[in-house]
């Protein structure tokens, strides 16, 4: 059931990022308990994606007895994370050295936007502003056109939720050969950082310049754009490869030679004016017949309403229905310890009692 079975996890409840990597652990198979506040025992479940495979447990992180048995359960854990700003934890009494003085292999997993520290570390903040201080935010958008924010995906979950995943993963091998726990400081501006790392690479190299919607892959070139279809409707090309555009102008019916320069930037408007138009001439169904499934790289951009009923996404179980509504099904995928998800989304203190018989407290 996973291959982070018999991990222990707790999660502090917070939002966004971190109850996103607790789901990505729950799934891989975790035991992770989600430490809440006290709540209305009359709570409705929330169907909420994220909650998923998590059993609740509700403290009074001002009440001493609480706290008391919340670093019984540190006692327990192999992993303790927390999304908060910087010195939320050490005004609860819940520093990582009172932590690990519990609990010397427990790994600590903090995420904040800015960072434990840094000029920054304090400020309130949301994704679209970590991404905006790494050049990632500015990277994206059309040329003549502002930045456009890509939804909260780059720094909340992929610069954020992903790189706590990472680095709790790569803890735990760790700690299998040192016996001992540690902190990592995982912030949304550092992973957006890295998520980066190529176009520091392309500039390097004098493949790349800072003017978004002049580069190949942000929308300046005529082989990686999206196109409107008679619809209304879109489709993307990702035809980068020489083999890959060849095959593409053959089936758009166009003259190799009349569109040879594929990688000169002074052509791209004008063949790009020509793509439109053909595109155009055709409905998103009738592009699909024609080139989905061939080395053209290309594939009909569909709402996630859409999405759930594509055939390959269908033949893949890419997604599933929980609680009441359709959500991604776990993923990586595993050959032998495959992940699932164990149940579906818990309210608040749901499972109290439960979590403190299982983990031996009562």
């Amino acid at each position: 059931m996973g291959p982070l079975k018999g991990i222990k996890i707790i999660e502090m409840a917070g939002l966004g990022p971190a109850p996103f990597a607790g789901m990505m652990l729950a799934d891989m198979g975790a035991d992770l308990i989600l430490i809440e506040r006290k709540a209305d025992p009359n709570k409705f479940r929330i169907p909420d994606c994220n909650r998923r495979g998590k059993r609740s447990i509700a403290l009074n992180l001002k009440d001493g007895k609480d706290i008391e048995t919340l670093l019984k359960l540190v006692e327990k854990a192999d992993v303790l994370f927390e999304g908060f700003r910087p010195n939320v934890m050490e005004r609860l009494g819940l520093s990582p050295d009172t932590l690990q003085k519990r609990n010397p292999r427990l790994i600590i997993g903090r995420m904040t936007g800015w960072g434990q520290y840094g000029p920054l570390s304090s400020a309130a903040g949301h994704d679209i502003n970590f991404i905006s201080l790494t050049g990632a935010l500015r990277a994206i958008g059309r040329k003549g056109q502002p930045p456009v924010a890509p939804l909260n995906l780059v720094g909340d979950y992929g610069g954020g939720g992903m790189f706590l995943v990472t680095g709790i993963l790569a803890a735990l091998v760790e700690t299998q050969k040192s016996g001992k726990g540690q902190v990592i400081d995982v912030a949304m501006t550092d992973g957006s950082a890295v998520l980066m790392s190529v176009f520091n690479s392309l500039y390097g190299m004098g493949m790349w310049n800072t003017h978004h919607g002049s580069n190949f892959l942000d929308s300046g070139s005529h082989f990686y754009e999206v196109y409107e279809t008679s619809d209304g409707k879109y489709i993307s090309i990702g035809s980068l490869e020489p083999q890959f555009y060849a095959l593409l102008l053959e089936k758009l019916g166009l003259d190799p030679e009349e569109f040879k320069a594929q990688n000169n930037p002074s052509k791209w408007t004008e063949y790009k004016v020509k793509f439109i138009s053909i595109f155009k001439s055709k409905t998103r169904d009738d592009w699909c017949k024609e080139m989905e499934g061939t080395d053209i790289c290309f594939a009909p951009v569909l709402d996630y309403l859409e999405a759930q009923k594509h055939p390959h996404n269908i033949a893949r179980e890419t997604y599933m229905k929980l609680d009441g509504i359709v959500q991604p099904s776990p993923a990586p995928r595993f050959s032998r310890t495959a992940s699932e998800v164990k149940f579906g989304s818990r309210a608040a203190g749901e499972n109290s009692e439960e979590i403190l018989k299982d983990w031996g407290l009562i």
